[in-house]
């Protein structure tokens, strides 16, 4: 199985004040199904309404939907990262429109300040499952897909590092006696987040040529 990640950056980030104290909150589409999406993905509705059903009874009605700052490398929650508590996720059409509060957490009270001066942020979704290729350079999520986490906050998610990017949501992941492993191209980007400025490209070619010989 993969990790499929998907980023958007078609929401609003709100600041709400009730009784003197203020909160901020994600809002918008978080997920979106019958449509080939920038990352040549396509979700089928049956697919995206059977994980949000599940995801709302397992996570959202039990206060435990949380989210991260940054774009992890894997589907499990890392608790010291999370920034906000999504509250809720309700189907529009061929959408998911959610809603998150964030939280006075250290990545959460991070998130908040980069709001206050500005930053533009967007959301990520993040899930297991394998794909299949259709015609015109379109791959469809198959029924396997299990959703991880509706809304992480990423930082210009429109401008990752592409050969990263493509490494980490190619990555397999499998079970192995009840525990979720990772294959060995995380080495890859260990590689290239050492890299310094200067060799940075070099890396990056290191780190390919290597990924090639793997498979």
């Amino acid at each position: 199985m993969r990790l499929i990640a998907e980023e958007i950056t078609q929401v609003e980030f709100l600041s709400e004040e009730k009784d003197g104290k203020r909160s901020h909150f994600i809002e918008g589409v978080f997920l979106q199904a019958e449509i080939q999406n920038k990352n040549g993905r396509k979700y089928p509705l049956s697919t995206l309404q059977r994980e949000v059903a599940k995801y709302t009874e397992n996570h959202i009605q039990k206060g435990r939907a949380l989210g991260e700052l940054g774009h992890p490398d894997g589907p499990s929650l890392n608790l010291d990262r999370v920034s906000h508590k999504i509250e809720s996720l309700k189907e529009d059409g061929n959408n998911f429109i959610g809603r998150a509060k964030i939280l006075d957490t250290p990545m959460g009270k991070i998130a908040k300040s980069l709001l206050d001066e500005g930053v533009r942020l967007g959301v990520s979704s993040r899930g297991m499952g394998s794909l299949k290729n259709e015609s015109k350079g379109c791959s469809v999520v198959q029924d396997d897909f299990m959703l991880a986490t509706a809304a992480d906050i990423v930082a210009d998610p429109s401008a990752p590092d592409a050969f990263v990017d493509g490494i980490m949501e190619g990555k397999e992941w499998v079970w192995d006696n009840g525990i979720l492993k990772e294959s060995c191209v995380a080495q890859f980007k260990q590689e290239i987040d050492a890299a310094t400025l200067i060799n940075l490209q070099e890396r990056k070619i290191s780190a390919f040529e290597k990924f090639l010989r793997s498979i």
